[in-house]
């Protein structure tokens, strides 16, 4: 594989499911992070990454924001 190969394609989404999710650690809204494909929490200063079209909200997955 190339560096020049096409970045694989991100599977869709519910956007309403994403938007009925909240951040495990304060129960705060989160913001979608389309580039990164992160839900972020604000509130934690946790990311937490979207694989393969499903959110991965476990805190130990999360990726504290800097």
């Amino acid at each position: 594989m190339t560096d020049d190969a096409p970045a694989a394609p991100i599977p869709p989404y519910d956007r309403r499911m994403l938007e009925a999710l909240v951040c495990p650690r304060t129960q705060a809204l989160l913001r979608f992070d389309a580039e990164r494909q992160e839900l972020i929490s604000e509130a934690a200063q946790l990311a937490f990454p979207i694989r393969d079209g499903i959110p991965i909200m476990l805190i130990s997955a999360a990726r504290a924001l800097e």
